[in-house]
């Protein structure tokens, strides 16, 4: 069994004084548009500096929970996770290389041999306010750190010089340090789950219903880090495959031509098959979406998917639990979907009663179901991400929130109690706005 030395978790608490450096989905399409040799190398020394910042923060606050929560034995085990991947980055041994190739690798690609092609800034993530979170590097204005330090906020990194002929180190290396990826990335697969099983663990030994604000607000913290953390990750992995094979529509797992009635359409498809098999339904209600055809835009299709399947899955068992699964007849559940100059908003109606207005803050509340019994979990199910079977841990919501404030969008609910409930999904499509940074 893996456990952390007292040197490496000394220098982990090192690298947690050091803020993060956020990054946009136009930021990461223009860099990784056609990666060079050269240009993921840049991106492999950037990552080799940035994850371990963001996985060392996320060792800090796994140790620093309040009332017990740190030592249960799941959350342990996740805060282990997160020291040996900052281990294995930080000691993946790096190339010897020349000064000639030291000093191209930081000369920027040129377009059409013209001007410097160097990315342009990221704007404020507007889901997010400013200071909100402390390793960013807009805390205590941007000019030091938790401990007082200057520190020199670095920019994503930009392409480098296009033409061949790099030396066969640096391909070898991006090669390494994409396998190295990969295996953490596996590693973290049940990190939902395991810290879910750790705050039921520590939910039965203090003999509590509810998580208080505190831990509610840590989990929002790590569940938006993690995101942003395998963004980075599962990135880097695609640009290294389409180094060999390219998609005309995808950079990395950015698609820039993301249609939104193809995606919406198969969540539906998901979300009544789950609705069937879980009631025991021949059919489940139907969904009527509005949508224009060609509505394209450039997002994860990952990530949109996660999201219209939570929230339709939550409508679709309102519906079935409000007329019962006897009925013949279900009222239809309505997707809209609207295209604004900066927003794409996507709007889901059910009939399914709605909620009670003092139960709607607890909607967002980690570990809150409305469920009679929450069901046990196991951390082996589904591991590439949390999806609940049909409802039972109170993780879809919030989790889908975090999915669409990642990229400047949000998640916002309103109830007719004795009638139904609206989700309004809003979507940043100008796709220049910095991650949330934890």
């Amino acid at each position: 069994m893996w456990k952390p030395s007292e040197r490496l978790m000394d220098t982990i608490r090192h690298y947690a004084s050091f803020p993060a450096t956020g990054v946009s989905l136009r930021q990461m399409v223009q860099f990784g548009d056609r990666p060079s040799t050269g240009t993921l190398f840049r991106a492999s020394q950037f990552l080799s500096e940035e994850l371990p910042i963001r996985l060392a923060h996320r060792v800090q606050d796994l140790g620093d929970l309040p009332d017990g929560l740190s030592q249960m034995p799941s959350i342990k085990k996740v805060q282990d996770w997160y020291a040996q991947s900052f281990e294995e980055i930080i000691e993946l041994p790096r190339p010897k290389l020349s000064q000639e190739v030291k000093e191209r690798l930081l000369r920027p690609a040129k377009i059409n041999g013209g001007h410097t092609k160097v990315l342009p800034g990221a704007t404020q993530n507007p889901s997010i306010r400013q200071g909100q979170y402390r390793s960013s590097p807009l805390h205590n204005d941007g000019k030091h750190n938790g401990n007082g330090k200057a520190v020199a906020v670095r920019r994503y990194f930009v392409p480098s010089d296009e033409h061949g002929g790099w030396p066969p180190e640096l391909n070898d290396y991006n090669q390494r340090f994409s396998k190295t990826l990969q295996h953490i990335k596996r590693r973290h697969d049940g990190v939902v789950t395991s810290v879910a099983q750790g705050i039921l663990e520590w939910k039965r030994k203090r003999q509590r219903l509810q998580i208080d604000s505190t831990i509610q607000s840590f989990l929002d913290r790590f569940y938006m880090s993690r995101i942003g953390i395998r963004m980075m990750i599962g990135q880097h992995i695609a640009l290294t495959e389409q180094s060999h094979i390219r998609h005309p529509n995808y950079v990395g797992i950015i698609c820039t031509k993301t249609n939104v009635r193809d995606v919406a359409l198969e969540a539906i498809d998901n979300a009544r098959f789950v609705c069937e098999d879980h009631y025991g339904l021949f059919e489940a209600p139907k969904v009527q979406l509005i949508c224009n055809d060609d509505l394209n835009f450039m997002y994860v299709p990952g990530h949109l998917a996660h999201m219209l399947f939570e929230t339709l899955k939550n409508s679709l068992r309102a519906v079935v639990e409000r007329y019962g699964v006897e009925s013949e007849h279900f009222p239809v559940t309505k997707v809209i979907v609207a295209e604004g100059k900066e927003d794409i908003t996507i709007k889901i109606s059910d009939e399914g009663g709605g909620i009670p207005r003092s139960a709607i803050p607890l909607v967002w509340t980690y570990m809150y179901t409305t469920m009679e019994q929450t069901p046990s979990l196991d951390p082996s199910f589904d591991k590439s991400d949390f999806k609940a079977p049909m409802a039972g841990f109170g993780y879809g919501l919030p989790i889908s929130r975090l999915y669409a404030r990642y990229f400047g969008g949000d998640l916002k609910l309103i109830s007719m109690e004795g009638y139904g409930t609206d989700v309004y999904l809003h979507l940043n499509r100008l796709s220049s706005s910095s991650e949330p940074l934890q």
